[in-house]
C-alpha cells in the first residue's frame, strides 16, 4: 500500500531549527537581503524567500544558518532534491546545528530514498523531539516503514501516533491506513500458509458478517463446528447473524435460531456474559419478563459491571412495577457510563413512580442533553457486539413530564 506523498508540515517549527545570526562584520547588502527574506517568510511569500535566502548564500556562502533556512524553504516548496542540498552544506558547515537530521530525513523520504532517511526519521521520532518534529517524522515513517515492507514497525508507529495525536484528522486517516493494511497482509498470511484450517473458517465467517452476507457467514462457522463441536464463541457469533437478518427480514424462525444459538453457546461456555444478556434481552422483547429477570440476574452474578445488563435488568423492574428495586440499579449504571442515555432516561422514570420529582428533573434534563448531542443509533455500549438497550416509544420516548 502506497502512503498518500507529502503531508501537512509546520513550516514555522523548521523555521525555528536553524534560525539565522549574520556576523557582525556583514555588509548592509546581505543584511539587507536577510531582513527581505524573513519579512517574505512572516507574510508566507516562501518562493520570495527562497530568492532573497539564495542571493543571501551566494553573498555569504559560508554561513551554514543561510544554507539550513534555505532547505527548509525549499522543503516548503516541495523542491525536495534542493533541500537536502542546502541541509547538506549546512551540516558540513556547522555540524551543531539543531535538528538538520530531521529535515534531512523528511525530505529524503520525500524523494522516496526511505533506506537513507530511516534513521534520521527514526531519531526524530523519539520522545526527546518536540511535538511538531515527531509529528512529521512519525508520518514519515509510517511511509518508509510500509515501502520497506517493515508493515509491524509501521504499525507501532501509528499506536504511538495516536496516543500522542489522538484527535488529529491526517494522524487518523493515514494511521487508519496502516491499520487496515496490516490486517489485510495478516489475512493474506493466515489464507497462504492454513487456507483450510479452522482460523482461517472462522476468519471467513466474520468477514462475511461484517459485510452482511449472512448466509455465507453461517455456512462458514458452521464448517468450523463440524471440526471443532465445542469451540467457544461460535455459537455466540452465530446467535447475532441470526439476530442480524431478523432485523433485516422479521422472520421470527431467526429470532428462535438465535435463541437456541444463544442457549447452546452457554452450555459450552456457562460464564459466557455476552450470550447470557442476548437471552434475557430476547425474553424482554417477547413478553417473559420473569424469565429475564432471572437471566439478567444471573450475568450479573457473574459481571456485576455489566452496564448493559443493569439497565436491561431495570427495565424488566420497571415493567413490573418495582421502581424502588430499579433505583439503585440504576444509580450504578449511571455511575458506570454516563454517557448511556438510556440509562438516565429509566432513572428518570423510577424517580417519577417513587415520586420523587427533583431528582425526576434531574435525570431527564441528562437525559435530554444526551439525546439532543448523540443519536441513540450511534450510543457506544459497553460491551462489545451485543444488543444496546433502547427506549421503547410506545411506552411513552422522550415525553415524560
Amino acid at each position: 500500500m502506497a502512503l498518500k506523498r507529502s503531508f501537512t508540515s509546520c513550516f514555522a517549527g523548521l523555521l525555528v531549527l536553524v534560525p539565522l545570526s549574520l556576523p557582525a562584520q556583514s555588509s548592509s547588502d546581505p543584511a539587507q537581503l536577510a531582513a527581505q527574506g524573513q519579512q517574505a517568510l512572516r507574510h508566507g511569500q516562501y518562493a520570495e524567500a527562497q530568492s532573497a535566502f539564495e542571493s543571501l548564500a551566494k553573498l555569504e556562502p559560508g554561513i551554514a544558518e543561510i544554507h539550513a533556512t534555505l532547505g527548509a524553504i525549499d522543503y516548503k516548496l516541495r523542491d525536495y532534491e534542493k533541500a537536502v542540498h542546502e541541509i547538506r552544506t549546512a551540516k558540513r558547515l556547522k555540524p551543531s546545528l539543531p535538528r538538520l537530521d530531521s529535515l534531512l530525513g523528511l525530505s529524503l523520504a520525500e524523494l522516496g530514498q526511505f533506506q537513507e532517511a530511516l534513521p534520521k526519521l527514526e531519531t526524530g521520532f523519539k520522545p526527546t523531539a518536540d511535538e511538531d518534529t515527531r509529528r512529521l517524522c512519525g508520518l514519515q515513517l509510517l511511509r518508509a516503514y510500509t515501502s520497506l515492507g517493515r508493515d509491524a514497525d509501521a504499525v507501532q508507529v501509528a499506536l504511538e501516533l495516536n496516543r500522542i495525536f489522538p484527535d488529529d484528522p491526517e494522524v487518523l486517516y493515514h494511521t487508519g491506513r496502516i491499520y487496515g493494511n496490516f490486517a489485510y497482509i495478516t489475512m493474506e498470511k493466515l489464507h497462504d500458509s492454513a487456507p483450510n484450517s479452522i482460523w482461517m473458517l472462522q476468519a471467513q465467517g466474520e468477514a462475511n458478517e461484517s459485510q452482511k452476507n449472512f448466509d455465507a457467514a453461517i455456512d462458514a462457522f458452521h464448517h468450523v463446528l463440524a471440526i471443532d463441536p465445542h469451540r467457544p464463541g461460535i455459537h455466540y457469533r452465530l446467535g447475532r447473524i441470526y439476530l442480524s437478518r431478523f432485523h433485516q427480514s422479521q422472520n421470527a424462525a431467526d429470532q428462535e435460531e438465535a435463541r437456541k444459538e444463544f442457549a447452546a453457546e452457554l452450555s459450552i461456555d456457562p460464564r459466557n456474559g455476552n450470550a447470557g444478556y442476548e437471552l434475557a434481552v430476547l425474553d424482554a422483547e417477547q413478553g417473559r419478563p420473569d424469565e429475564a429477570r432471572r437471566q439478567f440476574q444471573s450475568v450479573l452474578a457473574n459481571f456485576p459491571d455489566f452496564e448493559e445488563a443493569l439497565v436491561g435488568l431495570a427495565g424488566v423492574l420497571l415493567d413490573q412495577q418495582k421502581a424502588a428495586e430499579a433505583l439503585p440499579i440504576l444509580e450504578h449504571a449511571t455511575h458506570l457510563r454516563p454517557d448511556d442515555e438510556v440509562a438516565w432516561y429509566r432513572l428518570a422514570q423510577a424517580y417519577r413512580a417513587i415520586g420523587n420529582r427533583q431528582e425526576q428533573a434531574t435525570a431527564l434534563a441528562q437525559f435530554r442533553k444526551l439525546h439532543s448531542s448523540t443519536p441513540v443509533a450511534m450510543r457506544k455500549p459497553n460491551q462489545e457486539e451485543i444488543t444496546p438497550q433502547k427506549i421503547e416509544t410506545d411506552k411513552g420516548g422522550s415525553s415524560q413530564n
